[in-house]
């Protein structure tokens, strides 16, 4: 089969690779589509290695069809599937355990499905799990107009939610509304401090971090939960440490990449009960900004190096 390797000069090079060879309770699938993630720019500069038993290629998730799977698994061949992967959707075939495949929801392409795992995974575990999102609740989302971000937006609107995001630009401020933001900071102009002043936050999901962290957390609502996810902004910050006292806020840094595999599946069978459902009611809908073919890799990930997406940015293999 064919993958997508890294060169010695950090050229995207679609390479032959041996097959997949199955573990017990893995299934193989045929790859059809896969999925851009910022975690795919740092391991391909070296900076984020897959997990161990993984390929060594890039790729977070991944939607194709079940080629071979394990007697008595749910799963059987030609099923069509979305999975979680610890790395190795950038590629012809994938071997997967049987416990992070999915069904794809009615009425979704093989290149929508392919970008749901990854984001509404990592939505469901901090805002569901990590903070215990419940109907009426402020939550404030960072970086709105990502894969991600509108992942999470949708989450915690279909909990029933009220939705403060940020954006970088008019245009990303209107495809966040049209997806349910209530308030839409754009971080360019607009003042997130008076905002968050006027509109106390329960739940913060936040991939930026650096000082904006420490100037913020204060002014969360009682018993408020800041779900620390990446450090996009700065590995550093200040905090004041009496507002965490008296307000009992809670900091929770988080990552899905580090659970354990059993986890992952728990993550994902609730978010088949309950998500996959407001999916095929069109409540729910992954938004793409681009599908490229596999040959069209590295402008694919130009395209998120620029931040110039609005939603997942998806790679075409079959």
């Amino acid at each position: 089969m064919y993958a997508m390797l890294v060169d010695a000069d950090k050229k995207l090079i679609w390479s032959e690779v041996p097959d997949p060879q199955l573990k017990e309770g893995e299934v193989l699938v045929e790859v059809h589509a896969t999925a851009l993630n910022r975690a795919d720019l740092l391991q391909r500069a070296g900076k984020y290695p897959p997990p161990l038993g993984w390929p060594e290629w890039m790729g977070l998730e991944a939607a194709g069809i079940v080629l071979k799977a394990p007697q008595n698994s749910r799963w059987k061949a030609g099923d069509k599937v979305c999975a979680l992967l610890g790395g190795g959707g950038y590629a012809q075939k994938v071997a997967v355990p049987q416990d992070m495949l999915m069904s794809i929801p009615k009425g979704l392409s093989m290149e929508e499905a392919a970008a749901l795992p990854e984001v509404f995974a990592t939505s469901y575990l901090n805002l569901c799990i990590e903070a215990g999102i419940k109907a009426g609740d402020t939550v404030l989302i960072h970086a709105g107009a990502s894969g991600l971000g509108i992942a999470a937006i949708q989450t915690a609107k279909a909990f029933g939610a009220k939705l403060i995001t940020t954006v970088g630009s008019d245009e990303k401020a209107d495809a966040v509304r049209k997806i349910g933001a209530d308030i839409v900071v754009n971080r360019k102009k607009d003042d997130i401090g008076k905002i968050l002043d006027e509109n106390p936050v329960d739940i913060t999901l936040d991939c930026v971090g650096g000082e904006d962290l420490g100037k913020h957390i204060e002014k969360m609502a009682q018993g408020g939960r800041w779900i620390l996810i990446a450090t996009l902004g700065g590995e550093h910050a200040n905090i004041a440490l009496r507002p965490i006292l008296k307000k009992g806020l809670r900091l929770i840094g988080s990552t899905l990449r580090s659970r354990s595999n059993e986890m992952k599946g728990f993550i994902l069978r609730e978010m088949e009960s309950k998500l996959w459902p407001e999916i095929e009611k069109g409540k729910i809908r992954p938004l793409i900004y681009k599908i490229l073919p596999i040959s069209e890799a590295e402008s694919a990930h130009a395209i998120l190096e620029r931040n110039e997406n609005t939603g997942k940015i998806v790679l075409k293999i079959r």
